[in-house]
Formats: C-alpha cells, sequence, structure tokens
C-alpha cells in the first residue's frame, strides 16, 4: 500500500521492517514473490528493487517460489506460507489481508488469525 496501488514500493517494505526492528524485534521474516525480483514490467512497476536483495542477504526477506510453463507464470500460494511461519513461532502477521479462506482450512489458523493479525496503513512514510 506504500505505492497507492501505482507500484510495488520496497522502500514500503524496508519502512515496516525498520519500525519492527526499531522496537526490539529482531526475528522478522518478509516473504514477497520470486517474480518481484524480475524486471518489472511498464504495467506492474517496481520500485528500489535493491531493497529486496539487501534484505534477503540480511536473511530478512525469503521469495516464494514461482516459475515459468509455457510462457505463463505460475505462483505458489503465498499466504499459507506467512500464516504457517507465524503460527509455529507464535508471530503476528502484519498484512491488510484477511485469510478468510485460511481461516476455513485449519481450526487452529482461524483462532490465530483472529487474534494476531495485525493490520495497517501509510501516512506518507509512517
Amino acid at each position: 500500500s506504500h505505492g497507492n496501488k501505482e507500484v510495488f514500493s520496497c522502500r514500503g517494505i524496508l519502512l515496516a521492517v525498520q519500525w519492527f526492528w526499531d522496537r526490539g524485534h529482531k526475528d522478522i521474516t518478509v516473504f514477497v514473490p520470486s517474480w518481484r525480483k524480475e524486471q518489472p514490467r511498464p504495467d506492474v512497476l517496481i520500485t528500489d528493487q535493491y531493497i529486496l536483495r539487501d534484505l534477503e542477504k540480511k536473511k530478512i526477506l525469503v521469495f516464494t517460489p514461482s516459475r515459468r510453463v509455457g510462457g505463463k507464470r505460475v505462483v505458489c500460494y503465498d499466504d499459507r506460507f506467512i500464516v504457517k511461519l507465524a503460527h509455529e513461532s507464535d508471530g503476528i502477521v502484519v498484512s491488510n489481508d484477511t485469510y478468510r479462506d485460511l481461516q476455513s482450512e485449519r481450526p487452529e489458523w482461524k483462532k490465530f488469525i483472529e487474534e494476531r493479525l495485525l493490520m495497517y496503513s501509510f501516512v506518507n512514510d509512517k
């Protein structure tokens, strides 16, 4: 949401990571689809991609798998990665996604998502 739905803003990810880091949270994992590493297309702009590589080197960011089949991109369902890791590590999920579909997948995830989902909004760079 940092890019106002016009661009995928990697700076927004860095701002969120920094916000938690500054408050003493050091076990932070960011999941981003691996296709975000590719050269951006004019209709899918990505700003400051170097931030993704920097966060990956620091072992904060993990790229979720994707591949090409017959010229089309096939991506994994990264929501499951996010909820599973947060549940297993007793963490929180920072997202504006409600994960409604995953709530019905596992009873323990329903309660976890209801109690451990932190929604957010950006006001400029805050």
